[in-house]
């Protein structure tokens, strides 16, 4: 039962994401290609070569790879999905891009954020903003899934899989323009340990300062809700929720952040949740491991000033 993984990485990097996909991979079956697609690739193709599990790592090394445009990956998994029964990736902005248009090509549904592999075709995945869980089987010859990476453990090291160079070149007719990144030294929203969220209680952008003190103290990467995003107090790159991010951290603050259903569909499998609000019957205290009751313009203050003493 061979399993393809596409890789998600920068072409310097091997993502965190990619080692959580192979987990979902070897509940499905053990003979696992990870498929690392870009331009001046090595050493994410080393880095896969690493990943325990993988058997075989395929590298794509050509320009036309370098943005990982949709286009030129759908085309290029459609060419080696003959040899595959399971075609995964990440659910991230490049997965949720590129396997739907692989799904439409091999006409087969996909199956879409999948939680927990009960067998080689039958999943478990979130319906309802996160409130049920629905069991899918899939009849399909071939089973072409997103997996939401924060419910799945990162494989370890220790792995010497074989590579093999992939010589074919897909230009398609869209090209990449530029991108405009939001660059930080704090953690990355999605593989962080702890995350400092803020939402519409926080006032304005000029307060997120606070919660960045806060995240700098603690070695924690910001977040935000999709209020605080939409109105305008941080870029969307921080927005955690449906719409946004899915984490699950070891420690997830929220603060300001009164729960809505949106947002609690992308925080609410963090271990450890902390509610700060001034609102006593804010849903966030619902789900919230420890809660505080209090001005965050207080508290966050005190908070890091008993970090620092």
């Amino acid at each position: 039962m061979a399993i393809l993984v596409l890789a998600e990485h920068d072409n310097a990097s091997l993502k965190l994401d990619t080692a959580k996909v192979v987990t979902a991979a070897k509940a499905i079956g053990t003979e696992i290609h990870v498929l690392v697609a870009g331009h001046e690739c090595a050493a994410v193709a080393a880095a896969a070569q690493q990943l325990d599990g993988v058997t075989r790592v395929l590298v794509a090394d050509a320009a036309a790879y370098q943005a990982h445009l949709a286009e030129n990956l759908a085309k290029l998994i459609l060419e080696l999905a003959p040899g595959y029964e399971h075609i995964l990736a990440s659910a991230s902005s490049v997965g949720k891009d590129t396997l739907p248009r692989v799904a439409a090509l091999l006409d087969v549904a996909q199956i879409s954020e999948v939680l927990q592999v009960l067998s080689g075709d039958t999943f478990v995945r979130p319906i309802y903003a996160g409130n049920a869980m629905a069991k899918v089987q899939s009849l399909d010859d071939k089973k072409v899934l997103t997996v939401r990476a924060s419910a799945f453990d990162a494989t370890a090291n220790g792995g010497n899989a074989g590579l093999e160079t992939i010589d074919k070149v897909i230009e398609a007719r869209t090209q990449f323009v530029s991108q405009s990144l939001t660059v930080s030294e704090r953690p990355e929203l999605g593989n962080a340990g702890i995350i400092v969220s803020g939402g519409r209680g926080m006032g304005s952008g000029e307060n997120f300062a606070m919660l960045e003190a806060l995240a700098d103290s603690l070695g924690a990467a910001v977040g935000a809700s999709r209020a605080a995003v939409d109105a305008g107090f941080v870029p969307n790159d921080l927005q955690v929720g449906q719409t946004g991010k899915i984490v699950a951290p070891d420690l997830y603050i929220a603060v300001g952040i009164s729960g809505a259903i949106q947002h609690l569909a992308g925080m609410k499998d963090s271990k450890v949740i902390v509610a700060i609000n001034k609102d006593p019957e804010a849903p966030i205290f619902q789900i919230a491991d420890y809660g505080l009751t209090a001005d965050l313009f207080e508290a966050i203050p005190e908070l890091i000033a008993a970090i620092k003493a």
